[in-house]
């Protein structure tokens, strides 16, 4: 059963994989990268791999897909859109989709997908497991993370994102709000009181010269809000749940 519990009955092992999800591109590459035909254009990691590409997460080419002549297609419930699962479906494309909000969903999640794709699990999995699966640390700092700019949002509450850093020692000051992506102004931001603000490099493309100024006194402009300390960091490593998991432990956990 995948995720949802929709089971799946191809071939084990499964031997062409479509992937919609760049984390998962990444972590089944990790096991068998022959087997992995497809990936959207996001898919970065790693970065030689050969697969045909499909477009993005949000407008994937099902005809391209379909092509490809899967075994079966790898989603995501908060990644790719349920009306292109259903279309994949309903033209006899097998669809494995994860639901993925913590970390260690998301080990379970990979472990489910391999188990049931009939392939072996990596040992970077069960090093996952052991980094991130245990007793969540004291909280050592308050932080914003903001995901995106004009208009301005932030990690929210059920996120993976949140979800890591808390297994990091960091409080989400927006970990309470009822959205998961809600809208915050960066006023909004700094009267949470954070104690730094982490801007990723992905979704949006926070920059030395592109977000920090905001929270720096007002020298950006108008939005600038002013007092808080910033710190630019990896996107893939805080949003990105496969191999990565093992080097966002060693650096953002310092």
């Amino acid at each position: 059963m995948d995720d949802l519990g929709t089971a799946y009955d191809g071939p084990r092992p499964a031997r062409r994989v479509v992937s919609l999800v760049p984390s998962l591109t990444e972590a089944l590459a990790s096991v068998d990268r022959d087997a992995v035909v497809g990936a959207t254009d996001w898919c970065t990691h790693p970065a030689d791999l050969g697969a045909a590409r499909v477009r993005g997460t949000k407008n994937p080419d099902l005809a391209a897909v379909r092509a490809l002549e899967p075994d079966v297609v790898v989603a995501n419930q908060e990644e790719n859109r349920e009306l292109d699962v259903r279309r994949l479906r309903e033209s006899g494309v097998r669809v494995w989709v994860t639901r993925i909000e913590t970390v260690p969903e998301a080990v379970g999640s990979m472990e489910r997908l391999l188990d049931g794709l009939g392939w072996e699990r990596p040992t970077w999995l069960g090093e996952a497991r052991r980094l991130w699966c245990g007793p969540v640390p004291p909280v050592s700092r308050r932080v914003a993370i903001p995901v995106w700019r004009d208009p301005w949002m932030v990690v929210g509450a059920r996120t993976f994102t949140g979800d890591l850093a808390r297994r990091l020692g960091l409080d989400n000051v927006f970990a309470d709000h009822p959205d998961r992506y809600p809208a915050a102004s960066p006023e909004q931001v700094v009267a949470a009181a954070p104690d730094v603000v982490l801007l990723p490099d992905e979704p949006y493309l926070f920059t030395a010269d592109d977000g920090p100024e905001v929270f720096a006194g007002g020298a950006g402009g108008p939005d600038g809000a002013g007092g808080v300390a910033t710190e630019l960091v990896s996107g893939r490593l805080l949003t990105w749940y496969g191999p990565s998991l093992l080097e966002a432990h060693r650096s953002l956990a310092r």
